[in-house]
């Protein structure tokens, strides 16, 4: 039985089927799980965008951009090359140059999509939720709608991006799956099976926002506007968090990579450190505050719109 060989925790000696289920099964807790390589990028694109059908593009791109990177990186990885792929001193490299595309598409998203660039902060050149109320891009006393969706290659860039950094899952299916593979036209499989596991999670967690938003009574517009200053400001504030994590530490790495051990045998949850608080920063800080206090305002507004005007 298949169930009897299976071990997300520490997968030796799998082979057949079995490494494909695995690599399934990691692809799912790896969405599931905080994971600083992936976790902010991923929630940016995937906690709105299954509301709209440009946004349900936008998540798919994602999605596929980094499926192709784990693809890649495990056939590299059969082909020997599992070393450089798993070289642990490029790790807070990869923070700065993954923080800095970030902070780019966050700052892009918020300019051409006319958002506010933060909770109560002002600049200049950025039209806010007066002005757009006067030029007739949102209706009286709501805020604005976006304006311009983000260009395909947005995602498609921080899905490709996002798997380079390793960590425990990147370890499992660069040393011990993709190498159990029987051979080199088969290499690519286990990474693509993760990337496949982490996208159901993806299209699972997009699609219970949009559902909470519709229960709501958000007009398509509002989850729109809502997904997208999520992304927009989690980008932005989270790419700024990767790079002075990463400059840290490249500065100090002995001090960066301590950690405590929790006790749980689950990847990205049996420590608690650096990478932790950098997904904790960017997706609860930043994303979860923003999709709440935006769903709110959407909500408040609406109602005292149709109250003025009843």
């Amino acid at each position: 039985m298949i169930a009897t060989v299976i071990n997300l925790w520490n997968p030796i000696h799998v082979a057949g089927l079995a490494i494909i289920v695995t690599a399934v099964l990691l692809g799912m807790v790896h969405g599931i799980t905080p994971d600083e390589h992936t976790w902010p990028i991923t929630f940016s694109y995937a906690i709105g965008s299954y509301s709209t059908k440009k946004g349900l593009r936008a998540g798919l791109i994602f999605s596929a951009a980094f499926t192709l990177q784990r693809a890649l990186a495990s056939e590299l990885a059969y082909l020997g090359f599992s070393r450089i792929l798993t070289y642990g001193q490029a790790d807070y490299a990869i923070y700065v140059v993954v923080g800095a595309v970030m902070i780019w598409a966050g700052l892009l998203i918020v300019r051409q999509g006319r958002l506010p660039f933060h909770f109560h902060l002002h600049l200049p050149g950025l039209r806010h939720e007066h002005e757009a109320a006067s030029t007739g891009t949102a209706p009286a006393g709501q805020p604005p709608v976006w304006v311009e969706d983000p260009r395909p290659w947005m995602p498609a860039l921080h899905g490709f991006i996002a798997g380079w950094g390793f960590g425990a899952f990147a370890i499992i299916i660069y040393t011990v799956l993709a190498p159990a593979m029987p051979s080199a036209a088969l290499g690519w499989v286990p990474g693509a099976m993760f990337g496949l596991g982490t996208t159901l999670v993806q299209m699972l967690v997009g699609a219970v926002f949009g559902k909470v938003a519709a229960r709501r009574g958000m007009t398509p517009e509002a989850i729109r506007h809502v997904a997208l200053t999520v992304a927009g400001r989690t980008l932005t504030w989270g790419g700024v968090a990767f790079v002075v994590g990463g400059a840290f530490g490249l500065a100090f790495p002995r001090v960066a990579s301590l950690s405590v051990a929790t006790g749980i045998h689950i990847h990205n949850l049996d420590q608690l450190g650096l990478p932790i608080f950098l997904v904790m920063f960017a997706v609860v800080g930043i994303g979860v505050t923003t999709m709440i206090t935006e769903t709110r305002a959407w909500t408040r507004r609406s109602r005292e719109t149709a109250t003025s005007s009843s």
